[in-house]
């Protein structure tokens, strides 16, 4: 068995250049050996697990949807907003929510603490994403990039 505490995982933080949006996760899946590029199944894992932490005033990410990942969030701490296909949802503890694919999603921190968010995505092989507000998409191959006819940086178009 191959066991962890969330603790001793080292917090991997992220920022836009301007600002919008930022937090930090810690990766447990891959502190557990997940090897997120490999193709064989064993070593890839069938699911990924993290634990994220949006900080007042941020949102996590821009908004999205996933070509064929599945999401499952569960709010721990803190308040927030989803903002989904039919506008946005306010989240406080205990509530969870899953995205299927092509639903786009981001979520923010609207209130005055830390949001701390449990996610487990099912992460497959081929996975691509597109950004509805900037209109590109992010294609894995397994590698990550971004493209609109030339390679972008993950933040362009977003604020």
């Amino acid at each position: 068995m191959q066991k962890v505490n969330v603790e001793d995982i080292p917090e991997e933080s992220w920022a836009s250049p301007n600002g919008k949006f930022g937090g930090a996760s810690r990766e447990l899946s891959i502190a557990l050996g997940r090897k997120p590029f490999s193709t064989d199944l064993k070593e890839r894992h069938p699911f990924d697990v993290e634990l994220t932490r949006i900080p007042a005033g941020k949102t996590a990410y821009p908004y999205h949807s996933h070509s064929a990942q599945w999401e499952f969030y569960y709010v721990l701490s803190g308040k927030g907003a989803v903002r989904h296909k039919d506008g946005m949802t306010a989240v406080e503890p205990g509530d969870a929510f899953i995205f299927q694919p092509e639903e786009p999603h981001t979520f923010m921190n609207d209130g005055t603490e830390d949001l701390l968010v449990f996610i487990i995505a099912d992460n497959p092989i081929g996975e691509s994403a597109y950004y509805p507000d900037s209109k590109k998409w992010l294609v894995r191959s397994p590698e990550r990039k971004l493209l609109r006819g030339e390679s972008l940086n993950y933040y362009d178009g977003e604020e």
